[in-house]
């Protein structure tokens, strides 16, 4: 009789919905053995600084959580394996006037539902470049900035995010885009948008994890419901990755007051099934959670490894 109603109203399936990452990542690292549940960063109120002059004239950077490729860091290709080698852990800048190779095998990305093969997806240079010349807005700055994905709240808040605020204001910057990808990410670059808020820098987040976002409360917010790892639109669709970018423009000019949110009225696909995949442990069978397990311990030694030949 439920199913009938369903029909008659055409209701959605209540799958389709935001993913609730925050909880997946919970279960499925408590379900790997890691026991101590990791605190999401949390806020009710934003700052807010609205633009002070129309896009046209403004000086606009983006700020991605991609890293550069490095050849001798392994498997950074399409489809790679996370790669823990390839992370970068101090904040880097790129020259907005060359071509970058940026990737994301370092992060979770939705690995099941995307390939990372363009990365028009999650670094959107090209087509802010496009919207410079047509006169959208008034210039790029001349870097960008790479943000580190980091767990710890507090190496955001007092390491990375001032450091990007000061490469910002360096560059006269009058607003900043950012694009995260992995779950962290996208708690990192809400950070980092409260951040440049709080010191008069206006920003939209463009992401895919809807609930991290929100709980962080970030200033303006443009929801892409989209597989993570596609934060700017969908892969090999130039369209979809320019009409993102308009919306998270239009964002930027006409949110009235922070924790705005725009839903992009784009779907990845019709049958929105590829929701139940992502951490999901009633998909995961215990054989592949012990690899997981295996491999996310040999990889947490990647990382110590990095951050020690940092600290030297």
């Amino acid at each position: 009789m439920d199913r009938d109603l369903d029909a008659l109203l055409n209701f959605a399936p209540d799958y389709d919905a935001p993913i609730p990452y925050m909880q997946r990542t919970r279960d499925y690292y408590a379900a790997i053995g890691y026991t101590t549940p990791y605190r999401w960063a949390h806020y009710i109120e934003a700052p807010f600084t609205p633009l002070n002059k129309p896009l046209s004239k403004a000086r606009v950077t983006i700020i991605t959580t991609a890293a550069p490729y490095r050849p001798d860091k392994g498997d950074q290709g399409p489809g790679a394996p996370y790669n823990g080698g390839a992370k970068f852990y101090q904040v880097y800048s790129g020259d907005t006037s060359q071509p970058h190779d940026l990737r994301i095998s370092h992060i979770g990305y939705d690995r099941t539902h995307t390939t990372a093969e363009d990365s028009g997806t999650w670094f959107p240079l090209p087509a802010l470049l496009q919207l410079r010349d047509q006169g959208r807005i008034g210039a790029v700055t001349p870097r960008f900035h790479g943000a580190p994905t980091n767990r710890s709240h507090r190496v955001t808040v007092e390491t990375d995010a001032p450091e990007i605020l000061r490469c910002c204001r360096e560059e006269e910057t009058d607003a900043a885009i950012l694009v995260p990808n992995c779950p962290v990410c996208h708690q990192t670059c809400s950070l980092v948008a409260r951040h440049l808020e709080a010191n008069f820098i206006p920003t939209v987040l463009m992401g895919c994890a809807k609930d991290i976002v929100e709980h962080a409360a970030v200033p303006r917010f443009l929801f892409s419901d989209f597989p993570l790892g596609n934060s700017a639109g969908k892969p090999h669709d130039v369209a979809s990755q320019a009409r993102t970018l308009e919306l998270a423009l239009r964002v930027l000019e006409a949110a009235p007051g922070p924790r705005t949110t725009m839903q992009s009225p784009l779907r990845w696909a019709e049958d929105a099934s590829w929701k139940l995949d992502y951490l999901n442990l009633d998909r995961i069978p215990p054989e592949e959670l012990a690899r997981r397990r295996r491999e996310f311990d040999e990889q947490k030694a990647v990382a110590r490894e990095l951050r020690a030949e940092k600290a030297a």
